[in-house]
């Protein structure tokens, strides 16, 4: 199965564990794990530390024109072995989970010169195979021919409930109210936006978590690329 390399592009809502999927696929099949989602959100840092944003105004002009001083690249952690996101050659993997940028990322997602920067980005470090990325638009821009596509969903209910204790766990104060609001605030800009919308592509394999343990999904999905590799 490692012999054959191919592109798994993994789209689906906010907290519903496409992260954490990707991973443990990448790490099982020897693959590059890219979380394109932590890319947007190094950008949202970039324009919270710059005066870009200000209040629920974004000054979308002066963020567009500063684009080509935004540099991002991943390194991986010697410790966990997962890779970290570098915005100018700083560490932001911890800066970029905050809620203050998990209620901005969204709009700033939206702006069209953001997207083609990462995307084109993106699409060069999936050159060749071998990329396990999940995001909003993996399977319907940036990879759209990709050999496998998964979209992933699970209840509100239950993803809040997995943001709530992944925030309490890395000490952030919240409550659950808040991020159930949130994350609902955040699928309606996802799926309504006019660049790039978080859409089911028709060659994509639906995959509801809800009530699905991490183990269980890793297998069902490690199922999937085996029966897709051994048919070529």
């Amino acid at each position: 199965m490692k012999d054959k390399k191919i592109t798994i592009a993994i789209d689906g809502y906010s907290s519903c564990g496409k992260s954490t999927l990707a991973k443990d696929v990448a790490k099982e099949l020897g693959y590059v794990f890219i979380d394109s989602g932590a890319m947007y959100r190094a950008v949202t840092y970039f324009a919270l530390q710059n005066g870009i944003i200000n209040a629920d105004s974004i000054d979308v002009q002066k963020l567009i024109s500063l684009l080509p001083s935004i540099n991002l690249h991943f390194e991986v952690n010697s410790t966990t072995l997962l890779p970290e996101i570098y915005l100018n050659n700083k560490n932001v993997e911890t800066e970029i989970r905050k809620p203050e940028i998990a209620a901005r990322v969204s709009r700033i997602a939206e702006i069209k010169e953001v997207r083609i920067k990462l995307v084109d980005e993106q699409q060069k470090m999936g050159q060749g195979g071998g990329i396990v990325m999940d995001g909003r638009d993996i399977g319907s821009v940036v990879f759209p021919n990709a050999e496998l596509k998964l979209f992933v969903t699970a209840s509100i209910e239950v993803r809040t409930q997995r943001r709530f204790d992944e925030l309490i766990q890395k000490g952030i104060t919240t409550t659950r109210q808040e991020v159930q609001e949130n994350l609902t605030w955040r699928d309606l800009i996802d799926t309504t936006r006019g660049e790039s919308p978080l859409i089911q592509t028709e060659d994509a394999i639906i995959l509801d978590n809800t009530a699905l343990t991490k183990e269980e999904q890793l297998a069902h999905v490690l199922a999937l690329v085996n029966q897709l590799i051994s048919s070529k």
